[in-house]
């Protein structure tokens, strides 16, 4: 199971695809779902692969969509925690109230984890991979305004959500542990890739999109910025609790290789407290 239609995601759809896995791409809109799926199908004739509506800016949603795999199937071998929001350059809230930003990239998704939680489970051997970003180098969780209500600036605010998710995935492998659910959790990041996500949200117009567009060669194809993803979502290397990215340029292109984790994101008193306080928003119980 796959977050988004689009880039990253796509290209992790396509790839699993292709190596015969039943596949479900999860994202908001219907539309884009189709043509994703159209495309992997032309790939990949007679590819397993489908679109489920998921809003993970919206808790009830995420719920439903809960609801509606674990009355399909018994299991989920894979999850990716992959779509998310970049930078968009007013404060904007997701259906629940919290910030766009870390509720879709880090909230929305620990609410799905906690939802496919079952089914990761009935796998006996999953794998949940999250994404993070070099982004999370700069982030710090600030809990005193961790929606940004007093203070939007739009870069902090994106690495604080990519920062959460890296120390998601970190506290999601030692309850794993603790609590013996058979998960292995795995985190990982792209590098610097070709990707819409600067176009979507800040826009065309803005200096990051401009950037984007104008120094295309500087980022690397959004294949290759899914290898990282890839690897740890199927290689017998990949070891849980780890995280990957490109090897190259300090992270920023490459093949996959090991990450380095950001100092803060080692912090278990603050890993804790964050699964504390996520638990507390969403309503979300693992």
């Amino acid at each position: 199971m796959v977050t988004g239609t689009g880039g990253l995601g796509f290209e992790d759809a396509l790839a699993l695809a292709r190596a015969g896995g039943d596949v479900v791409i999860a994202g908001r809109n219907p539309e884009k779902g189709a043509v994703a799926v159209a495309h992997i199908c032309a790939a990949v004739p007679g590819g397993r692969v489908r679109f489920e509506q998921l809003d993970l800016a919206n808790l009830a949603s995420i719920a439903g969509f809960g609801e509606r795999l674990r009355g399909q199937q018994d299991s989920v071998d894979l999850l990716i925690n992959n779509a998310g929001v970049m930078v968009p350059p007013r404060r904007r809230e997701t259906a629940d109230g919290f910030e766009l930003q870390l509720g879709t990239n880090h909230l929305g998704h620990f609410a799905l984890t906690a939802a496919l939680l079952p089914l990761l489970r009935g796998s006996g051997s999953a794998r949940v991979v999250s994404l993070s970003s070099v982004a999370a180098r700069g982030g710090a969780i600030d809990f005193d305004d961790l929606n940004a209500e007093r203070q939007y600036h739009a870069m902090s605010v994106y690495s604080q959500s990519k920062l959460a998710c890296l120390m998601f995935a970190l506290e999601l492998q030692r309850r794993s542990e603790a609590n013996g659910w058979g998960i292995s959790s795995i985190a990982a990041h792209p590098g610097i890739a070709r990707t819409e996500l600067l176009h979507n949200a800040p826009g065309r117009g803005s200096l990051m999109g401009v950037a984007r567009s104008l120094l295309w060669f500087l980022f690397q194809p959004a294949a290759q910025g899914a290898l990282p993803t890839l690897f740890a979502a199927t290689s017998p290397k990949a070891r849980p609790g780890v995280y990957y990215g490109p090897d190259k340029w300090n992270e920023a292109r490459g093949f996959p290789g090991e990450a380095k984790i950001p100092a803060q994101a080692l912090d278990r008193a603050t890993s804790a407290r964050l699964w504390d306080v996520s638990q507390q928003l969403t309503g979300a119980t693992f």
